[in-house]
């Protein structure tokens, strides 16, 4: 069953080498509430671009040789960038280069005979339709408008960061919980108060509210009743937030929590898990042949997980960095199927039976194994 599990849902898997660097992601298959300002869209004109009102200036450090100032419209079917171009001798289009592709962007402008990088990113927001890039210049600026992949998907900002990822999660998720699981309940807890900060979301860590229940700590109980006692309690915890909304649970890690037993997991389902998970790989290849040969080794963290963190080595200091590629890989998973909010959400009112992702039609009994009735839809 597990395996059936692992197959049937998508799991992404990101090796974290250094918090404090560019994240790299690799795809297995196939919020205090932060906001970023409203930004004012673009109204077209046939004589060119006309801002409906004055734009808002932001700064991106991106590759470049100076900080380049930009302002950002999301034009519903494709975003526009006005890069500034005051103080660079650009004498005509000759002099500019921009190479746009999947999720890069790459600006460079010729000045007195030296090339000047604006922008080098290889992490815009989502994918755009490169074949359709157009740009011009308008006075002093430089106008790169790019036609998004999804027109339904709102961009915060031009790249993502962890600040756009905040906005930007919203109206994918659809208030739909996260669980955060994984080897060790303190890197839990130091993440999923980062997403929840972020989100808006309510945090709740269920090491803090077993203690609560218990009037005892968490290592006296585990001493007195052993780990099998703390694991179900938990389970009981779980299931009691399974119909929340808005929430980012923080587990217990290893094999003390219910995310360590394959049969704690029916109430898991109702949110979107993510395993966060150390590893002593040393690049991304190999980070991704580890998370492969414990899925083949049937284990539960990795087969049942909607999503896999790997980081190398770990610092409280770098939590948000994790939240950062939490986010995102739940932001790539979600946009490979975007009926997945709502079918966690049918899960839900159907009762958390342990059928996912293979959700069974109402009245059919969890305790019969061998039930093949097809399993139920969601409304297109």
């Amino acid at each position: 069953m597990a395996s059936a599990v692992a197959s049937a849902s998508s799991m992404l898997c990101l090796s974290l080498q250094n918090p404090t660097k560019t994240l790299h992601f690799s795809i297995k298959t196939h919020s205090f509430h932060f906001l970023k300002p409203q930004l004012p869209a673009f109204r077209r004109y046939s004589a060119g671009v006309t801002p409906i009102s004055p734009l808002r200036g932001f700064s991106c450090n991106c590759s470049s040789t100076n900080t380049t100032h930009y302002e950002f419209s999301d034009g519903s079917s494709e975003v526009e960038l006005r890069l500034q171009l005051g103080g660079q001798d650009v004498l005509s289009a000759k002099d500019i280069f921009v190479d746009a592709d999947g999720t890069s962007l790459t600006v460079k402008v010729q000045q007195a005979g030296s090339i000047i990088t604006l922008i080098d990113t290889n992490s815009l927001f989502e994918k755009i339709k490169p074949a359709e890039t157009i740009w011009y210049i308008d006075d002093d600026h430089l106008v790169i408008s790019l036609k998004k992949q999804d027109p339904n998907l709102k961009w915060p900002d031009i790249m993502e960061s962890w600040e756009s990822l905040s906005a930007g999660s919203m109206q994918l998720l659809k208030g739909t919980s996260i669980y955060i699981v994984g080897d060790s309940t303190e890197i839990n807890q130091k993440v999923a108060r980062e997403l929840a900060v972020a989100l808006g979301y309510t945090p709740l860590v269920t090491k803090e509210l077993l203690e609560t229940f218990a009037k005892q700590t968490f290592d006296s109980w585990v001493l007195a009743e052993g780990s099998d006692s703390v694991a179900e309690a938990e389970s009981a915890i779980l299931e009691s937030l399974s119909s929340h909304v808005r929430a980012v649970v923080a587990t217990l890690g290893g094999s003390h929590g219910a995310a360590g037993r394959t049969d704690k997991w029916r109430h898991l389902y109702s949110g979107f898990s993510i395993w966060l998970s150390q590893t002593e790989a040393t690049d991304e290849d190999s980070a991704k042949e580890e998370a492969r040969r414990h899925i083949e080794d049937g284990n539960v963290g990795y087969t049942n997980a909607d999503v896999v963190v790997k980081l190398q080595g770990w610092d409280a200091d770098h939590a948000k960095s994790v939240a950062q590629a939490s986010l995102s890989a739940l932001k790539r998973l979600i946009l490979s199927d975007k009926k997945l909010p709502g079918k966690k959400s049918l899960y839900i009112r159907l009762g958390c039976r342990g059928d996912w992702p293979n959700i069974k039609p109402p009245g059919w009994d969890p305790s019969t194994a061998a039930d093949a009735a097809p399993p139920a839809t969601l409304p297109n």
